[in-house]
């Protein structure tokens, strides 16, 4: 009896912690200003902490089943429990999300007019993270992103050849594919493409097409190269861990 009265006590006290850490007021306003009010009602959208929701004149679209909670901005599912209060969201373009996702805390997401960025069911970028997409950003299931990482299809500015006055594309295509494990402090810039069930170490610099290199990689480096074949974390390992942790209920 009494070990079923702290059992209760300890889950209640850690349900009231986790309702006290959602923004409330953005939570709202975001689902019922970007969603019809069907949709709005199940608020599938929730912030943690504070932010500022510097545009949202584009639009999000969740092709999958609308469940209360199964996109989290600012989520705390990480080890650090402070936010610094510095998250901004940029939404101009088209976010198209297939599952449940996750941003950890102090994000920074940019999405231009016009650009298109997709997550699949279960993709995420950890705390401090930064993401900017003016051209196509695409996020297979499962692909996640450890802390102060950045995903930039960019140049930002004009490069040309100084001999020629050819003019480079500015802005580019990223592409993860399924069941990527990325570590902390990781740059994916434009031109990125990764094979299903590969792994980024690191403090790696990736710029390129690494699909022909096939599935159950390791890659790390400035820039990234080939480490180790037939190495992968142990998803189906951690698939129940992952999903009672990080899909809200």
């Amino acid at each position: 009896m009494v070990g079923s009265l702290k059992r209760t006590y300890r889950n209640t006290r850690e349900s009231f912690r986790f309702y006290l850490s959602v923004n409330w007021i953005k939570t709202i306003y975001f689902n019922f200003r970007m969603f019809p009010v069907k949709t709005a009602r199940k608020l599938p959208v929730f912030f943690y902490g504070p932010v500022k929701l510097c545009a949202i004149r584009g639009k999000i679209i969740i092709k999958a089943p609308i469940k209360r909670a199964m996109i989290g901005f600012g989520q705390p599912y990480e080890m650090n429990t402070k936010f610094q209060g510095i998250s901004e969201l940029f939404l101009n373009g088209t976010f198209v999300i297939k599952g449940h996702i996750q941003f950890g805390k102090d994000y920074f997401i940019y999405i231009s007019d016009n650009a298109y960025c997709e997550f699949g069911h279960m993709a995420s970028l950890a705390s401090r993270g930064k993401l900017i997409c003016k051209n196509k950003i695409v996020f297979g299931d499962y692909a996640r992103i450890g802390s102060e990482s950045q995903v930039i299809d960019t140049n930002f500015h004009q490069m040309i050849n100084t001999q020629t006055n050819e003019k480079y594309p500015m802005d580019g295509t990223i592409k993860l594919g399924n069941y990527n494990f990325i570590g902390n402090r990781v740059s994916i810039m434009q031109k990125t493409i990764t094979p299903n069930y590969c792994t980024i170490a690191s403090n790696t610099l990736c710029n390129k097409d690494y699909s022909k290199l096939g599935e159950n990689i390791l890659i790390g480096g400035i820039p990234a190269k080939l480490l180790k074949e037939n190495i992968s974390r142990d998803w189906l390992g951690e698939q129940d861990i992952l999903e009672k942790y990080l899909i809200i209920k």
